[in-house]
């Protein structure tokens, strides 16, 4: 594995501990304040849906969370790559898992780990606990017990039983398989198959591509002992059995030759490049074993150069990455309160799928990837972020099941409901990762102002570990290596480059260049030489002035105000120099972008014009189509005050710059955030809810900011310096080891 991507044992474990142990909490969606909702949520209230539930039962998709509920259950017999750990060593994996069906299909999910190896046991505790949920996903359960448990419970009970280790992979495969033999111009019913590995995930991609047209006879299913034809008896259960070929191939090396299609679902070098150039034109290799591949595209490319090639990892083409598949399923399947998941289901899965990656690939896609993507031998399978999974996957999935009769409850108006599932998407991740994919790219020297701060220090340890660019501490060599050493990360003394100002051979140019910028200012050679010398703020701004880093992230040990008044001996970072602070608001999917919070303390007009400009701009550095609101107390006129007239005249200054947003103004915060409240006001130039706010003053900005960040739980992304001729970023004082590294990754990309 790429050391650009190397997680520590202390860099995993802190993040599953900080801020709270686990990766997500329960929040309640009812007020729970007063004792009228006591009443209501409880007792007595609480018995009005229980009698109605009782009198029909489908009432508790109405009246519960059970519609929009999974259960993700584990023994803990196979986890991951790491085989049989026990029920409790799964917890931290079935946790993930529950995250991300919240992620990209806000499902609510919750964990469960039982600890038996007893089939019959597992069944019945699901069984049992059936009525909770509106669907159960199994999850790392060994083969062939997995078969036994999910046949049973999809016989047993009336919700979706799917094991992902199983249908997840064979539905992402099937999808790129789709693509894959469009591109080589070969039919499925027409192809000869090899799969290497008769476990769950092996056998369910034949069963799967059996069911859409692959001919039995033409498909060979290999294991560790070789080829399982007809009349084989070591090693065998009644799951190989049921695929066992009439060939005289013994071996998988027999079997590869003249095969159409590969797919690995075994072990690390399984396939040699022999075997691959034995296979037919245009072959098409999905080499699946995590974490490394039977073979490497770049083994097979060198001696097959018209293959197709896919693998399950991240830093290769093609990835089959189940997180295509279970998540919008499951919503498929829950939107129709559907009895079962089955095979007609998931091939309409697999088929949107590969007509998404067929489709035209969105700019906040490439953006986000780094790259132009477009359908072809490196692009069969649609990326884990693309925003249209949502609104695409879920219907094909929920129209399948209608027309096979597992719906409960059909759609009617499946236009709504494309709809409604755009509103679930959430912008923050993709806005975040499009952050990310752009300082990987720009590989920027990043400059740590504060190297004798532990949270700095891990910092930049991700930040060059997580291959974003080079790494530059400011501070002294002894300090920083005994700060890694206690937060666990001596190791990394040596990757980091650690910056002296008194050992630095710059120090002479940086003294003069000070000197003459500030000699009229009232500073000395003697001050000059003491702030280049000894401040660590004004010397790290001196480096990027001078080239010596790409960017500059600071703040987390001193007050803003400070940082910004000795950036600016260096820089022109003042308000009458156009400089602007912006800062992010995330919370609950939305995106909501302040300003100015760190720069001007009271502008007038024309400074509020200037702040909207700078705003928009960082809203598009973000991926965000700018819709700036000047908000107020008052709304357009009303209430009459002067203290509201200059965010009134804002927008008409504006008007005479003829810009290229949306902007409106002045008006109250629900004006401009709620749409019921906006379309009082049909005469609004803002064609939906505004995503950049201007403020009156700093003052009010902070205020908004800290109230959102403590009583809501939004996260903070800022203040982002916009307006400065390098990129420098200033985190707060409270800021964490992921705040600081999300200002690292924003000055990196260039974003203000």
């Amino acid at each position: 594995m790429s050391t650009k991507n190397k997680i520590t044992s202390e860099e995993a474990l802190a993040y599953h501990l900080d801020p709270t142990p686990g990766k997500y909490e329960v929040v309640a969606t009812t007020a729970m304040t007063t004792q009228r909702d006591l009443s209501l949520a409880y007792s007595p209230g609480v018995a009005v849906p229980v009698e109605a539930i009782a009198e029909n039962p489908e009432t508790a998709y109405d009246y519960t969370v059970k519609g929009n509920m999974v259960a993700v259950i584990s023994n803990g017999t196979a986890i991951l790559g790491l085989g049989n750990l026990g029920a409790l060593a799964s917890k931290p994996v079935m946790e993930g898992k529950a995250v991300l069906f919240k992620r990209f299909a806000d499902v609510n999910a919750i964990d469960i780990e039982l600890d038996t190896e007893d089939p019959e046991e597992i069944i019945k505790a699901v069984r049992l606990m059936g009525p909770s949920f509106g669907g159960i996903n199994l999850e790392d359960i060994k083969a062939p017990e997995c078969f036994i448990i999910e046949q049973r419970l999809k016989e047993e009970m009336d919700i979706p039983v799917f094991h992902d280790d199983q249908h997840g992979t064979a539905v992402i495969c099937a999808a790129g398989l789709i693509n894959a033999l469009h591109l080589s111009g070969k039919k499925i019913e027409d192809c000869r198959i090899v799969l290497n590995g008769a476990g769950a995930a092996g056998i369910a991609c034949l069963e799967l591509i059996k069911a859409m047209g692959a001919r039995h006879d033409s498909c060979i299913m290999c294991d560790t002992k070789g080829v399982i034809f007809q009349g084989r008896t070591e090693g065998m259960n009644q799951w190989k059995s049921a695929h066992a070929a009439k060939t005289g191939a013994r071996a998988l090396e027999d079997a590869m030759k003249g095969a159409d299609v590969f797919l690995g679902v075994s072990a690390k070098g399984a396939v040699t490049a022999e075997m691959v150039a034995s296979m037919a034109d245009n072959p098409v290799i999905f080499a699946m074993a995590n974490p490394d591949p039977e073979i490497t595209p770049e083994e097979a490319h060198a001696v097959r150069a018209d293959a197709i090639v896919a693998t399950g990892r991240s830093d290769y083409p093609n990835q089959v990455n189940n997180v295509l598949g279970f998540p919008y399923l499951f919503r498929g399947a829950l939107d129709i309160h559907a009895r079962a998941i089955n095979d007609e289901m998931k091939i309409a899965c697999a088929e949107a799928l590969a007509k998404l990656a067929r489709e035209d690939v969105p700019d906040e896609v490439a953006v986000a990837y780094g790259q132009k993507l477009s359908f072809g031998r490196d692009y069969i399978i649609p990326t884990p972020f693309d925003p249209r999974l949502i609104h695409v996957i879920p219907p094909a999935v929920a129209r399948a099941g209608m027309d096979t009769g597992v719906a409960r409850r059909p759609i009617i108006d499946m236009e709504g409901y494309e709809q409604t599932l755009k509103a679930r998407m959430d912008p923050t991740a993709s806005v975040l990762r499009g952050i990310s994919a752009r300082a990987r790219a720009a590989q920027a020297r990043m400059i740590f102002t504060e190297g004798d701060d532990e949270r700095v220090l891990r910092a930049a340890v991700n930040y060059q570990r997580s291959g974003y660019g080079k790494a530059l501490v400011v501070g002294r060599e002894a300090d920083v290596r005994l700060r890694l050493e206690a937060a666990g990360l001596g190791d990394a003394y040596r990757e980091l480059e650690v910056v002296n100002a008194a050992k630095t051979r710059h120090l002479n140019a940086y003294k003069d260049f000070l000197y003459k910028r500030l000699q009229r200012d009232g500073f000395d050679m003697v001050d000059s030489h003491r702030l280049a010398a000894r401040d660590r703020h004004v010397f790290s701004a001196l480096m990027l002035a001078h080239g010596h880093g790409d960017g500059m992230v600071t703040g987390a040990t001193r007050k803003s105000a400070q940082v910004m008044e000795l950036i600016n001996h260096v820089f022109d970072a003042r308000a009458e120099d156009g400089a602007v602070g912006v800062t992010a608001l995330l919370h609950k999917g939305r995106i909501v972008l302040i300003a100015d919070t760190l720069v001007h303390e009271w502008p007038d007009e024309q400074d509020l014009a200037n702040i909207a400009e700078r705003a928009a701009g960082v809203a598009r550095g973000l991926g965000l189509e700018p819709r700036v609101a000047f908000v107020s107390f008052s709304t357009f006129g009303y209430p009459v005050s002067e203290r509201a007239t200059k965010m009134h005249l804002a927008p008409l200054v504006l008007d005479e710059r003829d810009v290229d947003f949306e902007y409106e103004g002045e008006m109250a915060v629900d004006v401009a955030l709620n749409v019921d409240a906006m379309a009082k006001y049909p005469f609004s130039r803002l064609s939906g809810p505004a995503n950049v706010l201007v403020v009156p003053a700093r003052h009010s900005a902070s205020i908004s900011v800290k109230l959102m960040q403590e009583m809501a739980g939004a996260t903070v992304i800022g203040p982002i310096l916009a307006g400065v001729d390098k990129p420098i970023q200033v985190c707060s004082t409270v800021s964490t080891v992921n705040d600081i590294l999300n200002m690292a990754l924003l000055a990196a990309s260039k974003v203000g």
